[in-house]
C-alpha cells in the first residue's frame, strides 16, 4: 500500500474515532483488513480490553472458499455468535478508515445475521 493511501486512511480513521467509542453497554466492533486476511475485535475502550475477536485465520472456522467477500461474511457471523455468547447484543461499528463497501460491508452483514445490532 502506498504511503499516500495509508495517510488518507489514517486521516479518515481519526475522524471516525472522534465519534465512535466503546463503553461497557455498547462496545466497539473494530475491523482490520489486509490483502489476504480480515480481522474483527469487540473492544471495551473504558477498560481497554478486547472482549471477543475473530479472524479469517481461525482454525475453527474451516473456510473452504477462496472468495474474500464470502470469507468476510463467515468471520462476521463468527464474531456475532461469540459476542452473543459473551452477552453483547449492541455494538458501535468502527470501519477503521475503510469504505463501507465490499469486505467491510460483508462482515457487517454477517454480524447482523448472527444477532448483533449497530
Amino acid at each position: 500500500m502506498s504511503n499516500k493511501t495509508t495517510l488518507k486512511r489514517n486521516k479518515i480513521k481519526k475522524r471516525i474515532r472522534k465519534v465512535v467509542f466503546g463503553s461497557n453497554e455498547r462496545p466497539r466492533l473494530s475491523v482490520y483488513r489486509s490483502n489476504k486476511e480480515i480481522y474483527a475485535q469487540i473492544i471495551n475502550d473504558v477498560d481497554k480490553k478486547t472482549i471477543v475477536s475473530a479472524s479469517s485465520k481461525d482454525k475453527e472456522l474451516k473456510i473452504e472458499t477462496t472468495n474474500k467477500i464470502e470469507i468476510s461474511k463467515i468471520v462476521g457471523n463468527s464474531i456475532g455468535q461469540k459476542a452473543i455468547k459473551a452477552g453483547i447484543k449492541l455494538v458501535s461499528f468502527d470501519r477503521n478508515g475503510y469504505l463501507y463497501h465490499g469486505r467491510i460491508k460483508s462482515l457487517a452483514e454477517g454480524a447482523r445475521e448472527a444477532g448483533l445490532k449497530f
